[in-house]
């Protein structure tokens, strides 16, 4: 399912495509995803990375199409989640179990655990190079980016960095290479970023800050998901760099759910007010978004208002679902309200703003609650709340 290609001389991109996978990890991920390894050849051969368990049997038939895999003579382990860990066992049992197995610390305590057995680690960390022939493999800690054992490989002669999950996308697609699919990729990017990273954001500028000290030269950055970045590299890394000072920007998003239509009527309501004031607004149902797509939104929004109505003195299942996402993403520099609609109790509202205060977000507003159906007045609150919020976010922004 995925044709092997020679992406530099002598190396070669020979992992797999995943057409079916339509949920990672709670991430909706509508294209697939490719698991991609690279194969270096020269006087030692080199497998860096794996892929998913089950497709361990596609990953040796690709080796085997440019050579035999019992001539792998070193394993790099860049990241030992399972989708790039997986096919380990099914490997060294084919190459032999007695060959080395570059990797972080924590990595080789990852394997080990994962799989109950030893194998030959050999523990690299920043700093670290690996020569052989006329070929020169350096190491780079890249600790929680976005697990404890990450790492990065950079190939010196041919100055390509292999990133393990950075700068990667979900989208298995027909094409290889950014120049060949162009612009279109940039939103898989963002969507990998803001559900995946952005809890790292601090990490991703510091390793950022980390690559110019080292003032790589990098030609091509290969990640473990996606295309491979070879036209202009820079453009990914300059969009990480964006997306990691979580600046906001002159944008709300409205996100809601209802039971009768009441808190439908009150988002609509506040939308209307944030738009009178000449401010982008996103209106995202959470029973129509997914909440991946709605965190994607949220990258860059500079305001969020959410609204629930009160379902057993708590907030709406799907509402708490997206809350909660949210929540472990740690978004920053936000400016935030809440509103709802209620029968007897409406909790909704505090329980919002309790969860803005834990994710230390600026409330601006104690909210607006309303009960059983809005009338013309409650709706003016809400238009009213939505004007508040551009106008506070643009002055903001001022």
């Amino acid at each position: 399912m995925y044709k092997p290609i020679e992406i530099a001389k002598g190396v070669f991109s020979v992992g797999c495509r995943d057409w079916d996978i339509r949920d990672f990890h709670g991430y909706s991920t509508y294209e697939g995803t490719t698991y991609n390894a690279f194969l270096v050849l020269g006087e030692k051969n080199v497998l860096i990375d794996t892929v998913k368990e089950h497709f361990g049997d596609e990953l040796l038939a690709n080796i085997s199409k440019i050579i035999d895999p019992k001539l792998i003579d070193i394993v790099i382990s860049n990241h030992t989640e399972m989708d790039h860990s997986g096919s380990i066992p099914k490997l060294m049992h084919k190459i032999g179990e007695d060959k080395p197995i570059y990797c972080s610390k924590m990595g080789a305590k990852n394997i080990e655990a994962h799989f109950n057995r030893k194998f030959n680690f050999q523990v690299v960390g920043t700093g670290d190079t690996l020569k052989i022939g006329n070929r020169t493999f350096s190491f780079l800690d890249t600790k929680m980016l976005h697990w404890p054992d990450s790492m990065f490989t950079y190939l010196a002669e041919e100055a390509i960095l292999f990133s393990s999950d950075a700068f990667g996308q979900h989208y298995a697609g027909d094409m290889f290479f950014d120049d060949e699919i162009g612009d279109e990729i940039m939103p898989h990017a963002r969507k990998y970023y803001a559900n995946i990273l952005l809890h790292f954001s601090p990490r991703v500028q510091a390793l950022l800050k980390d690559v110019a000290k080292l003032n790589l030269k990098i030609d091509m950055i290969c990640p473990d998901h996606g295309i491979i970045w070879r036209d202009n590299p820079s453009k990914i890394i300059d969009a990480y760099d964006t997306w990691s000072r979580q600046e906001p920007t002159r944008k709300v998003v409205i996100i809601f759910d209802s039971m009768w239509e009441s808190t439908a009527k009150m988002a609509r309501a506040i939308t209307s007010g944030v738009e009178s004031e000449d401010v982008n607004v996103r209106l995202m149902n959470t029973r129509k978004w997914h909440r991946s797509d709605i965190m994607t939104e949220i990258l860059d929004a500079g305001a969020i208002a959410v609204g629930s109505p009160t379902l057993n003195n708590n907030i709406f299942p799907v509402i708490a679902d997206v809350m909660t996402y949210i929540k472990g993403l740690r978004p920053q520099n936000k400016i935030v309200a809440a509103f709802g609609s209620y029968g007897w109790s409406g909790e909704a509202v505090k329980i919002l703003n309790k969860d803005f205060e834990e994710m230390k977000l600026t409330i601006i507003d104690p909210g607006v609650k309303i009960q059983y159906v809005p009338d013309e007045a409650d709706l003016e609150r809400c238009f009213e709340l939505g004007v508040k919020l551009a106008k506070t976010l643009k002055e903001k922004l001022s």
